[in-house]
């Protein structure tokens, strides 16, 4: 049985969204699984490949590039 306390999780800060790419703090991390999953039907849908060793804010981009192509996304 563990004695530490689980960390509560964080509420992602909605101003974060709004950053530029460049300025996030992990925007040089590996991709996440949720965005390489997403960006890989979006780029199936358009017909493009998704490159290798993407970081989360490229992969970001990416996924905003290929939503203005695919029909399952509504513009707003």
């Amino acid at each position: 049985m563990s004695d530490q306390t689980p960390m509560p999780e964080q509420t992602p800060d909605p101003q974060d969204a709004a950053k530029p790419t460049e300025e996030w703090a992990t925007g040089d991390e590996p991709a996440t699984g949720p965005q390489l999953s997403y960006l890989s039907t979006l780029a199936r849908e358009a017909g493009r490949e998704v490159p290798e060793g993407l970081t989360k804010a490229r992969a970001s981009e990416l996924i905003d590039e290929l939503q203005g192509a695919s029909p399952r996304v509504d513009p707003q």
